[in-house]
């Protein structure tokens, strides 16, 4: 009865009802085929064919992310699906990718070198593959990595040797990464990065983010898995950070003010129907806990209490994403405003106006009564400035008509500061969600991987497809 209650909440929130969830009409299904086939794009036009590594933005000139390979390596297989490119050229841009990983040099060195204890470097150089600069050891990204490789591991269940290959690398890469080493600073959290200069980091996946994916890779190992208690460890931390509640006339959920950490995790676990012992006790699961974070957002953004231009029921989301400028400056009203370039935006942690079409994109699988029309208004009313050859870039801000330097993207006359980027770790989702939303498909795909299984059974989930 708790669970039915909620939901009919909810869905009066939404402006839905509860299980009937609007179907797109054909405008906007077409809309939807457009945008994931060219949000598809980014990753197969823009990586470095040689060795699979996807840019962390384009057009500007970049170093890779080794989370946007990851969503690279799950996007090829929605191409495939969508006959966007062949399962031939899939899989041959696949293996390229995974061998360059399995071969590229490890070792505690600060140069020369693109990982250690089977983790990467956060950013590596797009045709070397080394470390970029002196950035670190990225655990969270490198679980993203891992997570395409453990996509293409399941999806390519051929015969063809390419497609064995792909089985065999994948599954090397995942048994070398050492989450025993990344969890031994403060066992068993684990750590959220490293460099040969400074060692493990000080802070650790504790409290909810976009870390689930972390934890349940750490905890599937059957090498150099986290130990016992790393759920437990990042669960206690729940409370500590923004907690259960409810605000801006949104609904009740666990919050954390960006988007992203509420969608990362599902691009490959269904936790639909599963619990772990805090769901349990609020009667829900992360995936409802996602689409409430969603009508949170929208409800932010149709209060608009901050008073920014274009926010309204059909424009909204929050996340981490490119901004104007880091810089004070006063409105039109007289109030003084403060602008930031990139950083992680959200209701109640940062809000300067910036508005990211992944934020709502992305939340697609969760409620596409609200991200469908938010597509549709965005590309409708600002479709000229913020939509393009790989669908949308990252952020604008029709609040932002400031002279001055900026840190990235233009002055649009008469609209507002525009980005000229596309960021791959937030192509990544729109792509992914957008299939998981119409087939369910990398969903399904990763539900085969035992180690996905394995990692949510030690962390305590129960329930729906993980039952016997």
């Amino acid at each position: 009865m708790k669970r039915r209650i909620a939901l009919v909440a909810l869905a009066a929130a939404c402006g839905c009802a509860e299980g009937k969830l609007r179907q797109p009409t054909p405008a906007e299904t077409a809309a939807l085929d457009e945008l994931e086939e060219r949000t598809f794009r980014f990753f197969w036009e823009t990586a470095n064919p040689d060795n699979g590594l996807v840019p962390d933005r384009a057009p500007s000139p970049s170093f890779s992310s080794i989370a946007a390979v990851g969503f690279g390596l799950t996007a090829y297989g929605v191409g495939v699906e969508r006959g966007y490119v062949t399962r031939e050229q899939a899989r041959a841009r696949t293996l390229a990718t995974l061998r360059f990983f399995r071969d590229a040099p490890q070792g505690p060195d600060a140069a020369g070198v693109t990982g250690y204890k089977g983790f990467y470097y956060h950013f590596l150089d797009m045709k070397t593959g080394q470390r970029f600069q002196t950035v670190e050891l990225s655990t969270v990204d490198t679980a993203l990595l891992l997570a395409g490789a453990l996509f293409a591991q399941q999806y390519f269940d051929g015969a063809d040797p390419g497609e064995v290959e792909i089985r065999q690398v994948a599954d090397e890469l995942y048994r070398r990464a050492d989450w025993a080493w990344a969890s031994s600073a403060r066992p068993p959290a684990i750590s959220m990065g490293w460099t040969p200069e400074g060692g493990l980091h000080d802070y650790d996946w504790v409290g909810y983010n976009e870390a689930m994916v972390v934890l349940v890779l750490a905890l599937g190992s059957p090498t150099f898995p986290a130990g016992d208690g790393a759920w437990d460890t990042f669960t206690a931390g729940y409370e500590k950070r923004w907690g259960w509640g409810a605000s801006y006339g949104g609904p009740e959920h666990l919050r954390f003010p960006p988007l992203f950490g509420h969608q990362y995790s599902h691009v490959w676990i269904d936790f639909r129907g599963i619990q772990d012992a805090y769901m349990r006790g609020k009667g829900i699961d992360y995936f409802e806990n996602s689409r409430r974070a969603t009508a949170w957002q929208r409800a932010y953004a149709n209060q608009n209490p901050e008073g920014w231009k274009g926010y309204g029921g059909d424009v909204w989301g929050l996340t981490a994403c490119d901004g104007p400028a880091d810089r004070q400056a006063v409105d039109s009203s007289g109030r003084a405003r403060t602008f930031k370039s990139y950083a992680a935006r959200g209701p109640g942690q940062l809000d300067d106006g910036t508005l990211a079409p992944t934020a709502a994109a992305s939340s697609i699988a969760f409620a596409p009564e609200l991200a469908i029309p938010a597509i549709m208004a965005m590309k409708e009313k600002f479709g000229a400035q913020v939509y393009s050859t790989y669908g949308f870039l990252d952020a604008f801000n029709p609040s932002y008509d400031y002279q001055g330097p900026l840190s990235g993207g233009r002055l649009a006359p008469g609209f507002g500061w525009v980005d000229v980027d596309y960021l791959g770790i937030d192509q990544g989702p729109v792509v992914a969600m957008l299939e998981n939303y119409r087939s369910g498909l990398i969903w399904k795909v990763m539900k085969k991987s035992p180690y996905v299984r394995a990692g949510l059974q030690r962390a305590g989930f129960t329930g729906g497809w993980l039952a016997p």
